[in-house]
């Protein structure tokens, strides 16, 4: 005979509502009691500001908040204290799970060696640029008597000679002899006083000299118009010039009027 014989169908929709019950009973005691016990569903901590402090303090003061760290990069900076939080992961006010680790970039004890870059026969303008890419300071800049204008000629390292490859640390200041445009060669200032100005700007540049301001006066009795009527420097006796120096011009007559493109 079966249990449920008797059973009116009053009777079985109270089995059955018992049943749906206890289930649901069962279900929300697994997801909202079992579930938040065994993972701690919402508890967060939020993430401190840890940059700027030391490491050696870092493992006491984030285990007391349940946190951990892990030291993912390292960075060398002469003006920070070695071991000093330079960033971290999460930010800080940011909510993560207990035991969530903080990841680190810290500032290095030494600097790093790399190989020393080659400056030489580029612009001084390009090896400042190179020196900064490779966290090198720029030093002391001399001027020496070459014809090639802001050009590196030699890198020093402590007052010697250093060469391109050789071990150097991050931070090291370098040196640079950079060519004046000058150049160090000497001869006589040429005497262009009476000579036509185009003739006078091409001697000039063929000797190497640069042409500096040109000045248009008008021709007093005996000068011809268009030509150089004074020069500086002057040309006396014994006067000398180096190669790559302005000479200014004062010719007699009007500026020429330039063409309209």
């Amino acid at each position: 005979m079966s249990f449920f014989k008797s059973d009116t169908p009053a009777d079985l929709l109270k089995h059955v509502l018992v049943i749906l019950l206890a289930t649901g009973i069962l279900v929300f005691g697994f997801f909202y009691v079992y579930l938040p016990i065994t993972t701690n569903h919402g508890e967060t901590i939020v993430v401190p500001k840890v940059t700027g402090m030391s490491q050696a303090e870092l493992e006491d003061y984030l285990d007391e908040r349940d946190l951990a760290y892990f030291v993912d990069d390292s960075t060398y900076d002469a003006s920070i204290r070695p071991g000093t939080v330079l960033t971290q992961e999460p930010k800080a006010g940011e909510k993560v799970k207990e035991g969530r680790k903080i990841y680190i970039s810290v500032a290095m004890k030494n600097p790093p060696v790399i190989k020393m870059p080659k400056l030489t026969d580029g612009s001084l303008k390009n090896a400042q640029l190179i020196l900064k890419s490779y966290d090198l300071i720029v030093g002391q800049i001399k001027l020496v008597p070459n014809i090639q204008k802001d050009a590196v000629l030699r890198q020093f390292v402590g007052g010697k000679e250093v060469a391109p490859g050789a071990a150097i640390t991050k931070g090291t200041r370098v040196d640079l002899e950079v060519g004046d445009g000058l150049g160090n060669q000497e001869f006589p200032m040429p005497n262009l006083v009476n000579m036509p100005v185009d003739e006078a700007t091409t001697l000039l540049v063929g000797q190497g000299l640069q042409v500096g301001e040109i000045f248009y006066q008008e021709p007093e009795e005996g000068q011809t118009e268009g030509t150089v009527v004074k020069q500086r420097p002057v040309a006396t006796p014994g006067t000398t010039i180096r190669m790559g120096q302005l000479v200014d011009l004062w010719v007699a007559g009007q500026e020429p009027v330039k063409a309209v493109q």
